[in-house]
């Protein structure tokens, strides 16, 4: 490896760093419900975000509050020499992704039928940090 792409490779290594994520994937919800919670943390600090998730009534909240907490400890794991209130991680990226759908039939009337889908979700949570001077 030459001295350039050696370089840059730590640079992207360093920028990673500062990166935590955490996946959600099968959750039975439909999309469209975990957006609406999604949309509520999106750029966020995350002591914050948790407040947010915690006091909200929606289902979906339980399922990204455990999400932003998985993230977290994520950070922790990366990060060991740094404390979270002094990085200011936020939620920099959350995106809801459709799933499988489950498709079931339900009796209609005149020996019809109709489809019922249950729809799932996939959830990334991508969490940043404020302070990217942590080292130098």
């Amino acid at each position: 490896m030459g001295v350039r792409k050696k370089l840059r490779a730590q640079q992207i290594k360093e920028e990673k760093k500062q990166l935590a994520f955490a996946k959600l994937t099968g959750c039975p919800t439909s999309p469209r419900k975990m957006r609406l919670v999604a949309d509520l943390v999106r750029g966020v600090e995350v002591e914050k975000a948790l407040q947010i998730l915690k006091f909200n009534s929606k289902e979906a909240s339980i399922n990204l509050e455990k999400l932003l907490l998985s993230a977290i400890a994520n950070w922790q794991a990366k990060n060991e020499d740094s404390s979270i209130e002094d990085a200011g991680l936020f939620v920099k990226e959350i995106f809801v992704d459709s799933a499988g759908m489950l498709k079931r039939l339900r009796p209609a009337p005149q020996g019809r039928a109709h489809r019922i889908r249950k729809r799932s979700n996939h959830v990334t949570l991508v969490l940043g940090s404020k302070n990217v001077s942590n080292q130098s």
